[in-house]
């Protein structure tokens, strides 16, 4: 293995472990300490990769951003109508979410980011974004209302599916998760689909949540 190499993978030991460390306590409970010994890693190992607590959590928080965003792409990128690849997107950052320790804390560290010196804005700006996309997508394709305020829309509906998921970690580990996620949808589509298609998507969410809730 390359040195280059070697170093690819010991960054990458080291985000999982510090992302277990800040899963469980926190950004104010977790310490380099506990990173090292996750990782089973010396200071110096660590901190030749990350000079700071507040660097190693940007190193997560950049690396849950981008399992969401390489999620995304292949989504947004499809030919599928813009209600199903949104919709799907909630159902299936759910499950990454509820399986993927690094998304978990990289989520957890955003809500967090009051604590770091420069608050965490992309992922919400990229995320609201992909949603007005998404949105005017589907007004097109028939799905949605076209008189939609779809900035509104986007600006509501990315962060009730935060909300949704981080109020479903702290009752249940996220283990109602997709029922949270079939409720948020059972109250946003009325107000988003147009009549002659609504008999056609109202079951949608809860076979989505069929599909990704296993």
């Amino acid at each position: 293995m390359t040195r280059q190499a070697r170093a690819v993978e010991t960054r990458a030991v080291i985000i999982r472990a510090a992302a277990d460390v800040f899963g469980v306590h926190g950004y104010g409970g977790a310490s380099m300490a506990d990173i090292c010994e996750a990782a089973g890693l010396t200071k110096g190992a660590l901190y030749f990769h990350f000079d700071s607590k507040e660097a190693l959590a940007w190193g997560v928080i950049d690396a849950q951003h981008e399992k969401a965003l390489a999620l995304g792409a292949d989504l947004l990128h499809s030919d599928k109508p813009g209600l199903h690849v949104l919709m799907r997107l909630t159902f299936e950052l759910g499950k990454l979410v509820r399986e993927d320790a690094v998304s978990r804390a990289g989520i957890r560290l955003t809500m967090e980011s009051s604590s770091l010196s420069t608050p965490v804005v992309t992922p919400y700006e990229d995320w609201m974004a992909a949603c007005e996309l998404l949105l005017r997508r589907a007004i097109l394709d028939g799905d949605v209302r076209a008189d939609l305020d779809v900035v509104a829309a986007a600006h509501f509906i990315s962060p009730a599916f935060t909300g949704v998921q981080v109020v479903s970690g702290v009752l249940t580990g996220r283990a109602d998760l997709m029922q949270r996620l079939v409720e948020m949808w059972s109250f946003l589509l009325p107000s988003l689909v147009v009549p002659e298609r609504w008999e056609q998507l109202r079951p949608l969410a809860q076979e989505m949540a069929d599909v990704w809730g296993g």
